[in-house]
């Protein structure tokens, strides 16, 4: 067995069942060793696509993620997608072709690549290597939660390994150590932290918890601490969902955050972040934490502690095990018998009425925009709301529009949203939702897109029809780059720049295969009704004609951070 074969079958041993990507010459081997040994291959139209579509699936499936690309270019066509998966600590391995040859055309320096964007680069450097370095590549990606960069070098790619004897020696229990699903450890902080939380706890008033992508896993270990010390609960974005259902959900802190949790969070005495960075779009660049809130920060990674707010407490653990731990401590102590009434902490039955009343923007009044052929995007995704199916799973791309579906759009539970924001790069959504499609079939997949993002993924139309996906794609059309019109246009700089002609984007999701709508007010939104009706055979693209005089409050958050 060469190399390129061993390292598909030493990955499919271990338990990897998908693999995208854009296969050339140098990863052709490799990605058939893969489908052989028993990994669906789902193939891309653009290397960029495949990498976020491994990284989408990874973070709804649970599982790591894997992309396969040519040498060269290949690598550099997905840089950005590798980018956005390296920042966002997704579990992702890039199998990638290497031209070590300097002569090469194909030649370039594939490690500073992966090191510019903060991915991990490995190699296989011989056949007898392959194996134990392939498993490295795993362990890295799976249990650090890194996204590592594989190189293949084509000469090495030939090489025999001993596969034989290597079965026969330790292969077996290599490969059953390995069978790890990409998560957290089950680390927790020193007992002297733990105890000083328990004791910011019992203290607290107004306790809030803010969620984040770290702390995805523990919805049950927060939620049981929360009763204990009566906080309420928020997520930062890339959460969304994870406490639905609960009376005390707040959903999104930071800029998609409903006026009514904007409040309740400025007004908390204590917030604790759970695997959550802090942002500043979690936090408003700070004005969500109020002058005198305590901060706790608990993460696995201490390098992330205090990074963007100064915390007065900083934990290094995993999510769960902390708060675990947290309310053993809290229980042995006398504080927490003084808070158990039905009303306690910050959980009244007035915040819980106001939750209950203002908790969810379609609950927030506003003036409706709409006129002239085009929607207000609010009465678009409300009515799109209350239309797609409750067990949906939605991605969104970057740009102006990224907040109406960000916030308007409900999810069941923190698999239903997928938000590749780490890198703000606008393209990646379509991508997005089809990783996160196929990690959750059992879903309505939805993807909400910008005009520009649209037409940059379009490449990926094709890869929705031909994967038979029943997609609702959301394009929120304004013929702009409506961030930059709306960020530069007010002091009177000339926006010919980022302005375009109408594009007929549904005629051109027509010629792929979908089915299509145009919507320029609330009653043609009747289209996407009789296409949920059935047999919903092909995708949906739901072009829509949105109102763009102004532009969204959340982007003059954001661009106070540039």
């Amino acid at each position: 067995m060469i190399v390129a074969e061993a390292v598909g079958r030493v990955l499919a041993e271990v338990g990897v069942d998908t693999v995208f990507g854009v296969v050339g010459s140098g990863n052709f081997h490799v990605t058939n060793a893969l489908v052989e040994h028993g990994a669906r291959f789902v193939a891309a139209r653009h290397e960029g696509g495949a990498a976020t579509m491994a990284d989408a699936y990874a973070r709804m499936s649970g599982k790591v993620g894997i992309v396969s690309v040519h040498q060269g270019p290949g690598l550099t066509n997905a840089m950005t997608g590798i980018a956005e998966a390296a920042k966002s600590r997704t579990p992702m391995i890039v199998l990638t072709g290497e031209a070590t040859d300097v002569r090469s055309n194909f030649h370039v320096d594939q490690d500073a690549l992966a090191a510019a964007v903060g991915a991990v680069p490995l190699r296989v450097t011989a056949g007898s290597e392959a194996v134990e370095e392939t498993l490295s590549a795993y362990r890295a990606a799976a249990r650090d939660r890194r996204t590592v960069v594989l190189n293949l070098p084509l000469d090495v790619q030939q090489d025999i390994v001993p596969w034989r004897g290597l079965i026969g020696e330790f292969l077996d229990q290599m490969i059953a150590a390995q069978r790890v699903v990409a998560g957290p450890l089950s680390s927790t902080p020193p007992a002297a932290e733990i105890d000083a939380l328990a004791r910011l706890l019992a203290e607290s008033r107004r306790p809030v918890f803010i969620a984040g992508r770290g702390a995805r896993h523990a919805r049950a270990e927060l939620e049981e601490l929360a009763a204990a010390t009566g906080a309420l609960l928020a997520t930062s974005a890339v959460a969304k969902g994870l406490f639905r259902g609960s009376p005390w959900d707040l959903d999104v802190s930071g800029g998609f955050a409903t006026p009514l949790a904007a409040e309740l969070i400025r007004d908390a005495d204590l917030v604790v972040g759970w695997g959550c960075a802090l942002n500043m779009w979690t936090t408003r660049h700070g004005r969500l934490i109020g002058e005198h809130t305590t901060l706790v920060q608990v993460d696995l990674d201490e390098s992330a502690l205090g990074v963007h707010r100064p915390v007065s407490l900083g934990l290094v653990g995993d999510t769960a095990a902390t708060a675990r731990t947290a309310l053993h401590a809290l229980a042995s102590t006398a504080a927490l018998e003084s808070t158990g009434g039905p009303e306690h902490g910050y959980r009244s039955a007035e915040v819980a009425g106001r939750i209950r009343a203002e908790g969810r923007w379609q609950a927030v009044r506003y003036d409706d925009e709409g006129g002239g052929r085009r929607i207000d995007p609010r009465t678009l995704t409300i009515g799109l709301d209350e239309l797609l199916p409750a067990e949906r799973i939605v991605a969104v791309d970057s740009g102006n529009f990224m907040g109406y579906p960000a916030m308007f759009l409900d999810v069941p539970d923190e698999r239903g949203f997928c938000f590749t924001q780490a890198f703000q790069s606008i393209g990646l959504g379509l991508a997005t939702a089809i990783g996160a499609a196929l990690a959750r079939p059992d879903r309505l997949p939805v993807a909400a897109l910008g005009d520009g993002g649209a037409l940059m993924g379009i490449a990926e139309f094709e890869t929705v029809v031909r994967l038979g996906l029943p997609m609702v794609v959301v394009v929120y059309d304004d013929e702009a780059y409506g961030a930059e019109v709306h960020h530069f246009g007010p002091h009177g700089h000339p926006l010919g720049t980022v302005t375009f002609p109408p594009a007929d984007l549904a005629a051109i999701a027509t010629g792929c295969g979908f089915a299509a709508v145009t919507v320029t007010g609330a009653g043609d939104l009747a289209g996407v009704a009789e296409w949920l009706k059935g047999p919903r055979d092909r995708p949906l693209l739901v072009h829509a004609k949105v109102t763009r005089e102004r532009g969204s409050w959340w982007l003059e958050e954001a661009f106070k951070g540039h």
